[in-house]
Formats: C-alpha cells, sequence, structure tokens
C-alpha cells in the first residue's frame, strides 16, 4: 500500500517556535508558584497565623490548575510527542495526588500537637513527638514484639511448604483439601480473634482450656503468661494466613516442570534428595514471594491483638499497629499516634528495601 501524500497516516515532524515554548514554561512556572504559594499560605495558617483558612481544599484547586496547566504545556511545547504523553500524564497526576497530599497532610499533623479530647486544636509543636516517642517505652516494647511475630513467618513457611508439597501429591480427595485449606482464609482476623480467643479458649468455659485441663493444665490462662499469651496470637494469626502462603506456593509446585523430578528418580535420587536437590532450590523464587507477602500482611498485625487482649498482658502482645490504634482510640492523641505511624512507615520501607536487596543479591547467580 502506498502511504506517500497520505498526510492520514504521515506525522509531520513539529516547528515549535520559540516563542510557544516561552509561553509553556510561564504558564507552567506560574501555577507551579502559585501551588506553593497556596501551600505556605495553609501551612501558616495551620501554625498560629490566622489567614482565614478552614481547610485545605484551596491547595486541591490549586494542584488541579497545575494538572490541567502541566498537560496544556505538553502540547504547547511538545506538540505531538505531548499529546501522546497526554494518555498516561492525567493517570500519573491523580495517582501522585493520592499519595502525596494524605503523605504531607500527615506530616503536617505528625508535627504537632492536637489531642481532639483538648479545646486548643492542632498546634505545632516541633519535634517534641519525636522526644516522647524515643522515650516510649510502650513502643519500642511493640517494635521489640514485631520482631518476634516476624520471626515466626519461618515456622509458618515450613508448615506451609509441607502442606503444599501434601496438596501437590497424589493422594485422594485432594481437591476437597485444597478448597477446605482455604476456609481460615475467608474469614476475617475479627471473626477468628472472637472464635478462638474469646470462645474456644476461654478460660472456663472454652473446648481448648477444657482441653488443656484434662491433659494437666490446672490454669489454661491463654492469655495471662507474656509468652503463652504471645504464642496464642502467633498461632490465631498463623492460622489465618498459612493458607495464603500454600496457595502461593502450591502454585509454584504445579508449575514445576515434570520431567526434571523424574529425571532425578531415574538418577537414583530419593524423594528426600530430590526435594532438596531440585524441587526447594526451583522454588526459591516462589518461596521468596510467599515471605516478603506473609511480611507484609503481618506488619500489620493489629485486629486480632485488639479484641483478644488489647495489647496485654502489659504490652506483651501488642504490636506497632495496635499500640498506635490505641493511642488514637483511647487516649485521642492524634498528633503522636501519627507521627508513630510515620516513623513505622519509614522502618517498614527501609526493612522491605533490606529484605529485597539481601535476597536478590543471595539468588543472584553468576552469568
Amino acid at each position: 500500500m502506498n502511504l506517500e501524500g497520505d498526510l492520514l497516516h504521515t506525522v509531520q515532524p513539529d516547528n515549535i517556535s520559540d516563542r510557544r515554548k516561552r509561553l509553556g514554561r510561564i504558564l507552567f512556572w506560574s501555577a507551579s508558584a502559585l501551588v506553593v504559594l497556596v501551600g505556605a499560605l495553609l501551612v501558616l495558617d495551620d501554625f498560629g497565623h490566622d489567614l482565614g483558612f478552614t481547610s485545605w481544599r484551596p491547595l486541591l484547586y490549586a494542584y488541579v490548575i497545575w494538572a490541567v496547566v502541566l498537560c496544556a504545556v505538553q502540547v504547547i511545547e511538545r506538540g505531538e510527542s505531548g499529546k501522546r504523553a497526554l494518555f498516561v500524564l492525567p493517570a500519573t497526576l491523580f495517582v501522585i495526588s493520592m499519595v502525596v497530599f494524605p503523605l504531607l497532610f500527615g506530616l503536617s499533623i505528625a508535627f504537632s500537637d492536637w489531642n481532639l479530647s483538648s479545646l486548643d486544636g492542632q498546634k505545632f509543636n516541633g519535634f517534641d513527638n519525636v522526644v516522647a516517642m524515643w522515650n516510649d517505652a510502650f513502643y519500642w516494647n511493640a517494635l521489640k514484639n514485631m520482631v518476634y511475630y516476624v520471626a515466626a513467618i519461618g515456622v509458618e513457611y515450613a508448615i506451609a511448604f509441607g502442606l503444599a508439597l501434601l496438596l501437590n501429591a497424589d493422594i485422594r480427595a485432594r481437591k476437597f483439601f485444597r478448597v477446605a485449606i482455604l476456609l481460615p482464609l475467608m474469614l476475617s482476623p475479627v471473626a477468628v480473634s472472637w472464635m478462638f480467643g474469646k470462645s474456644m479458649m476461654e478460660i472456663r468455659f472454652g473446648p481448648l482450656a477444657n482441653l488443656a485441663k484434662f491433659l494437666g493444665w490446672n490454669q489454661p490462662a491463654f492469655f495471662s503468661d507474656p509468652m503463652i499469651a504471645r504464642l496464642s496470637i502467633m498461632v490465631m494469626d498463623a492460622w489465618t494466613w498459612i493458607p495464603l502462603m500454600v496457595v502461593i506456593l502450591l502454585a509454584g509446585l504445579q508449575a514445576m516442570d515434570k520431567e526434571v523430578q523424574e529425571a532425578a528418580k531415574v538418577d537414583g535420587a530419593n524423594a528426600w534428595q530430590s526435594f532438596w536437590a531440585i524441587t526447594f532450590p526451583l522454588m526459591i523464587p516462589v518461596s521468596v514471594t510467599a515471605i516478603v507477602i506473609r511480611i507484609i500482611f503481618k506488619l500489620k498485625l493489629a485486629d486480632i491483638i485488639i479484641n483478644v487482649t488489647s495489647g496485654g498482658p502489659g504490652g506483651a502482645t501488642d504490636s506497632v499497629t495496635s499500640f498506635i490504634f490505641r493511642e488514637y482510640r483511647d487516649r485521642s492523641n492524634v498528633g503522636y499516634g501519627t507521627m508513630l505511624a510515620m516513623v513505622y512507615l519509614v522502618l517498614i520501607i527501609v526493612f522491605i528495601t533490606a529484605l529485597l536487596a539481601l535476597v536478590n543479591r543471595l539468588t543472584k547467580r553468576p552469568a
């Protein structure tokens, strides 16, 4: 097909004049200056200077204007290539607004003294919340508990891998067991906490408590001893989320090349040798994915703790998330609670980034 002279299928090179480019730069920097100015005025208004603003809505309007101008400038300065950018740019700006603005608003709260039970409202207090956090023994105790909770994922992974191998084997009622193992995952952590923590582990009438008495435990109080209480929380959380790891690992096992395992059998390898030499090494990428996803869910552990122990006894079962929740709910301390949440967010980002870098380094094979 000859397209010569067919302007419909021919993209002409853009001839953008210097005057047009200058106009685009003026529009962009003017809109940017408007956003910065409105943001600065709102910050001053929040921290003691009464400028008449009742909310942060003017900054949203300024951002919308800046976003529209930015899209228009792409066409003004870049022509046809700018039009192509418009297919992606609005969605990108929307995602940025959903992340950046809440983060900035959270930071403004974190560095303020804002207690909902006080009539003074939000007041800037500098680094007072940071100092209070540094001297807060309960917060550091919650961080220490998170180390125990995350370390328990190693045991959960071993159990999940064993179950995945079992469900991948040729056993009777395999389809039934594959569906049945998903039942805990279908329940919310709140339901699990009431079903086990408040019912089955209840010291007077709970079936598990009665079984413990029958086996010789005189006072089976699952949530009075710090170590037992922490272990009980781990068991309930593991019962809820191990099925997720099983599903991921089972998918990896089913995707493996069966010919490799059959070749190992032909060479005389038994089941144990085949697992350590073939199955486990090939499952490392899938295992890393399952463990990282489980760590992310574990770092948000709160529902079971809040409903069963409220962090007790003496903070032994507290997670950082449950501690922050009580800081909001019980003490109405929005400023300090937000500072704790921001610091925890930074710790999570650093931890996950370091973990992924370490895993990538250990699993990277030389060419």
